[in-house]
């Protein structure tokens, strides 16, 4: 496991404090991030 890159924890910190965001990425890893440590980040992206 790799620890969070700091790109990575400024989108979990901005879908915290914007309640209806969604995340754009091309990053597999951003699936196990979570806001508030248990709510997860719905992500715009191509392999979901």
């Amino acid at each position: 496991m790799l620890p969070m890159s700091l790109a990575d924890a400024c989108l979990v910190r901005m879908s915290e404090l914007h309640a209806k965001s969604v995340v754009s990425t091309l990053d597999r890893d951003f699936l196990i991030y979570r806001k508030c440590r248990r709510l997860k980040i719905p992500p715009l992206a191509p392999f979901v």
